[in-house]
This record gives C-alpha cells, sequence and structure tokens, in this order.
C-alpha cells in the first residue's frame, strides 16, 4: 500500500442546528488524513485501536466504506471509543473536550506493531496525539522505529492538544525522542515553540536530518522549509463554516501529491518543486474542507481539489 497511518480515531460531536445538540461525526487526525488521502486514490491502511462499542463498529465501517485498510480489525472490550466534543467560533475555528479516561485509542500494542507489513508500504505518518499516554506511546515510537528500519518516508504532525498532555514539556520530550526517524515534519504557527522558533527550523532540520518541514499558516497557506530554502505557498479565500479536519485534509493530500509522483522513495527524491506543488494541492484541499461541516465527511477527493486548483 501506499501509506499507513497511526494513531487515534474517534468521534467528533460537532454542533447541531438546534442548541445545545450534536450531529456525530467519525473523525481523529490521522484517521482524517488516512481517509484524505484514500479519497486521492492512493491505497492506505490505518493502525489504530477501536472500542467494541456502536461507536467503533461504526468507525471500523467508515475506514470499510473508505477503501482503507483496517489494520487492527479486533475491537477492544478494554475501553469506550474515544469522544470529542466540538465547539465552534464565528470565525470556523474550535476546541475540543475529550472523553478518553481511558479512551480505546490509547491501548495500541507493540503486538499490534507487529502484525504489520512494514515492508509493504511507501510511507508511514503518525502524530502526538497518540504519543500522550501509554501503551500507545511506546507503540507509536515502535512503529516509526520499524518503519525508517525498512528504509519508509516517515511523517510526523505535532498536532499539541493541550487538553491530553499534563503540559507542553511533557509533549515536547516525546516529539523530540521521535525526530531522528522523522523525513516530514508538520507545525502550526502556534507550535513553533517545537523546533525552537521559526528563524530556528534551518538549524533543527540539519540537527535531526529531517528533509521537509511544513508550517501551517491558516488561511494564509503554508511555508515550507526544504535543503535550506524556504516560501510560503499562499492558500485560497473561501467562506469557512468549520475548520475540524482542514489540516488533516491539508496534510494527507500533501502527502498523496508527493506519492502521487512513483519515482519518489526516499528523502533525496524529493524537490523543491515537487514540495511546492504539493502544498498548492494541499491548500486547495483545506480550503473545501472548511466549507462544509464535520471532519471526514467534508474532506475532498481528487476530483474536487483538481477542479477547484483549476478554476
Amino acid at each position: 500500500m501506499d501509506a499507513i497511518f497511526i494513531g487515534e480515531m474517534l468521534i467528533d460531536f460537532t454542533p447541531g442546528q438546534q442548541p445545545a445538540s450534536y450531529i456525530r461525526n467519525a473523525g481523529g487526525a490521522p484517521a482524517n488524513a488516512c481517509i484524505a488521502m484514500a479519497r486521492n486514490g492512493l491505497t492506505t491502511g490505518f493502525l489504530g485501536k477501536l472500542g467494541n462499542d456502536d461507536f467503533g463498529r461504526f468507525l471500523k465501517q467508515t475506514l470499510q466504506d473508505e477503501n482503507v485498510d483496517v489494520l487492527c480489525p479486533e475491537l477492544t472490550n478494554e475501553a469506550v471509543t474515544t469522544l470529542a466534543f466540538v465547539t465552534l467560533y464565528e470565525n470556523g475555528e474550535r476546541s475540543f473536550t475529550f472523553a478518553r479516561k481511558p479512551g480505546a485509542d490509547m491501548l495500541l500494542a507493540s503486538s499490534d506493531v507487529d502484525a504489520v507489513d512494514w515492508q509493504n508500504t511507501r510511507l508511514v505518518h503518525a502524530g502526538s496525539f497518540g504519543m500522550s499516554q501509554n501503551p500507545e506511546r511506546d507503540a507509536t515510537k515502535y512503529a516509526l522505529k520499524r518503519a525508517k528500519e525498512c528504509d519508509k518516508l516517515v511523517s510526523f504532525d505535532v498536532n499539541y492538544r493541550d487538553t491530553v498532555w499534563e503540559n507542553q514539556q511533557a509533549c515536547q520530550q516525546e516529539v523530540d525522542s521521535i525526530l531522528q526517524y522523522v523525513d516530514f515534519l508538520k507545525i502550526s504557527e502556534e507550535e513553533l515553540d517545537f523546533v525552537g522558533g521559526e528563524q530556528n527550523i534551518p538549524q533543527f532540520m540539519d540537527q535531526h536530518h529531517i528533509a521537509v518541514v511544513i508550517e501551517t499558516l491558516g488561511s494564509r497557506g503554508a511555508k515550507y522549509f526544504f535543503h535550506g530554502k524556504e516560501g510560503i505557498v499562499r492558500g485560497h479565500r473561501v467562506h469557512a463554516i468549520d475548520a475540524t479536519g482542514a489540516g488533516d485534509a491539508f496534510w494527507g493530500s500533501f502527502l498523496a501529491r508527493i506519492l502521487m509522483e512513483t519515482a519518489i522513495q526516499t528523502p533525496d527524491d524529493i524537490t523543491e518543486e515537487l514540495v511546492c506543488k504539493a502544498l498548492e494541492y494541499g491548500n486547495a484541499a483545506g480550503g473545501l474542507c472548511v466549507q462544509k461541516m464535520g471532519g471526514i465527511p467534508a474532506l475532498p477527493t481528487k476530483d474536487e481539489i483538481t477542479a477547484f486548483c483549476s478554476r
């Protein structure tokens, strides 16, 4: 397959039309990005734990409906599926309240990692949310190590959520522990402390041998750092309704555009031109996503992105 995505898949309860009402949507950053890539016509697998409950069965069916290979097919009885309640603001931004004490996603184990054929993929992606608790933390580290040992491309999304960490320092420590495996690093403007500030990114990349760093800038687009070069690829002016999943639509589509170039097998195969093309493509995906409600339901297809880019 083209890519394996590791971590949380959960239920996003987004506000409904009636006051104090919520609508059930499938969500979770790596799952969102996984499906975003699948909707671009690439083959993907999802490695994450789901609860043996109505929500977990719904999420598993969602993956199957999107032609994603479910790499942890057995649902767990040890915890309920993780839930996230979304609060939306007038500018389309949002905040989250998580029901995860524990949540099923936290139960991913190293034995689940061992069951995966790591040779049968080109890229592996994970994020920090799944590293906030064990055993998922150690399983994620182990998976990224296995991926790098198999000479696979590795992507990582800092995706800091303060409500699931004791503090930012705790998250920073865990992120630092896996940087040695990372080729593509995604951060937001709010997460620049993780790399020592924007001015420190080139040195940070050299220190950890990271090929590409992408800083997301919201509606303004994204900034890339690559081989000592940097630049901004502008976003699109759209009416934002819900930003849930937009960053994942952007990243899943960015990575999809990279992998559409079948010659890309190692970091040395990547060019600045390809990074810029992939950012244009990812920006279009994010711009389409924010115009609809919900995370996964709003993820655009390859045809929709291509049409949007050609306007």
